[in-house]
């Protein structure tokens, strides 16, 4: 009986940190692509509602331009943390 326990312990730590994991991948993508993602649900929502969503179209073109442009700037260790 005891070791049943155990194994059901070690199961749902295993899955703590799995999901642990992926609530940090998630956050890393959220951070780097966060203006982009908020955009893209702007749009959708305007487009959703019947207005005219311009506005929030340009937002995230130029959200990409700054992903792309931080994305091939070389980094080095004196980079880390700017």
């Amino acid at each position: 009986m005891t070791s049943k326990c155990v194994s059901r312990g070690q199961g749902m730590t295993e899955y703590i940190i799995i999901v642990a994991l992926i609530a940090v991948a998630a956050i890393g993508v959220y951070t780097a692509f966060g203006d982009i993602v908020r955009g893209q649900t702007s749009v959708a929502a305007s487009a959703l509602a019947g207005a005219n969503s311009g506005g929030a179209r340009g937002a995230v073109n130029q959200a990409q331009q700054r992903s792309n442009t931080e994305g091939q700037s070389q980094k080095t260790l004196q980079d880390f943390e700017q």
